[in-house]
């Protein structure tokens, strides 16, 4: 973990998915084909697909209202990395694999010195013997564990074959070795207590965590706002499983778990039956561009090879409170960290003729508006939007 990060405090995040148990409406596969086709432009000018569209659902977890951290928003399991998620205990875990470029996991085509600084850094130089790439997979999947009950983990013998492995099978692994539930509540509880527990429970059950399953999503980083406020630089994953594993809420920190189709979690933000974050309203927008699993499973292990890039939203009040995301034409010239903290409301264009818009409209706390006439970067999805609000009311450009 990098301690020195002056800021933000790291962090990993996991968007897990699975497939409905089997539709009782009759709506075929066939139908949601259909449906999907019908999207709407490249540039996601459209509505929201209908829930009976998607044949897989989402997890999403409410906080408790006595969190620190945004109480009672619904949430992708995630949370800090913690020290020993980085730990050299985790070698031995992995010995199996340790032998493969970047522990078996795919190769990102990405430049390094494009790739986001959470995955860029060498975390050898900051003294752990666990790339980056694995640690934050580890926190991921730890964290899914403590604040879900869901445990993706793979047998220690012939872990190797999920090294390059692409069946949504391979990813779900709740019962693994015969785990029963209550030695999984008993090792659950551990982690929450202290996770290091985490790697003592797989020596312990010869597990590994199947860090493979998971692809990398995106990189979002909290904006400036309220002195003292907290911060986090958070990797998301994407992780897809053929079926919808056993999962509790811990009472405690979780205090619901709900497994939804993208599109019914936003309808049900906009109704403000619940609240999430920007991130969230923003993934779950992509996600609606492909209502399939198979789809989704599969654009996912494709597209992770790309890599992806740095968001730090600026939020800005310009007639219009709004979060600026890379690429608008109203975002902040610079683009180091240090100066983003500095300059944020410094509405600099990269370039004056430049009038794209990245861009998320706030109207109040449940009705927001992506704005995107961009193409992403590194062949990512664009967001379905919802209805467009009013030019004067969006943008100077």
């Amino acid at each position: 973990m990098n301690t020195a990060l002056k800021h933000w405090k790291e962090a990993a995040t996991l968007i897990l998915v699975a497939g409905q148990r089997p539709v009782s409406d009759g709506f075929s596969r066939t139908a949601r084909s259909v449906a999907c086709a019908h999207l709407g432009s490249s540039h996601g000018q459209s509505h929201l697909p209908h829930k009976s569209s998607f044949d897989y659902d989402v997890l999403m977890l409410k906080r408790s209202s006595k969190s620190g951290f945004m109480p009672n928003a619904y949430v992708f399991p995630g949370g800090l990395v913690d020290s020993s998620d980085f730990s050299s205990e985790w070698l031995d875990i992995f010995k199996h694999a340790r032998n493969s470029p970047n522990y078996g996991l795919a190769s990102v085509r990405q430049p390094l010195d494009t790739r986001p600084p959470i995955f860029a850094t060498d975390r050898q130089k900051l003294g752990s013997p666990i790339p980056g790439e694995v640690a934050f997979r580890i926190c991921a999947l730890r964290e899914t564990f403590e604040e879900s009950g869901v445990l993706l983990v793979v047998p220690k013998p012939g872990e190797t074959s999920f090294f390059t492995g692409t069946d949504l099978r391979c990813a779900t692994n709740n019962n693994v070795s015969g785990l029963c539930s209550k030695e999984l509540v008993k090792w659950r509880a551990l982690v929450n207590r202290n996770p290091s527990n985490f790697v003592r429970m797989c020596r312990e059950l010869e597990v590994v965590p199947n860090i493979w399953a998971l692809r990398e999503w995106s990189n979002w980083l909290t904006p400036k706002a309220r002195p003292g406020s907290r911060r986090y630089n958070t990797a998301f994953f994407i992780c897809c499983l053929q079926d919808v594993p056993v999962s509790l809420q811990d009472g405690k920190e979780i205090v619901r778990v709900q497994w939804s189709a993208p599109s019914e979690v936003l309808q049900n933000f906009h109704a403000k039956e619940f609240w999430i974050a920007p991130p969230q309203f923003y993934e779950l927008s992509r996600m609606c561009r492909l209502p399939l699993l198979s789809d989704l499973h599969e654009f996912s292990i494709q597209r992770a090879r790309e890599g992806c890039e740095q968001w730090m939203p600026v939020v800005v009040q310009d007639g219009q409170l709004m979060s600026l995301l890379p690429g608008d034409g109203l975002y902040p010239l610079s683009t180091s960290e240090e100066a983003k903290e500095d300059k944020g409301t410094d509405l600099q264009q990269e370039d004056p003729l430049n009038c794209g818009l990245h861009r998320i409209l706030f109207l109040d706390s449940y009705n927001l508006n992506i704005q995107i006439t961009i193409t992403p970067k590194h062949n990512h999805l664009v967001p379905v939007v919802g209805p467009a609000i009013p030019r004067d009311l969006s943008s100077k450009c």
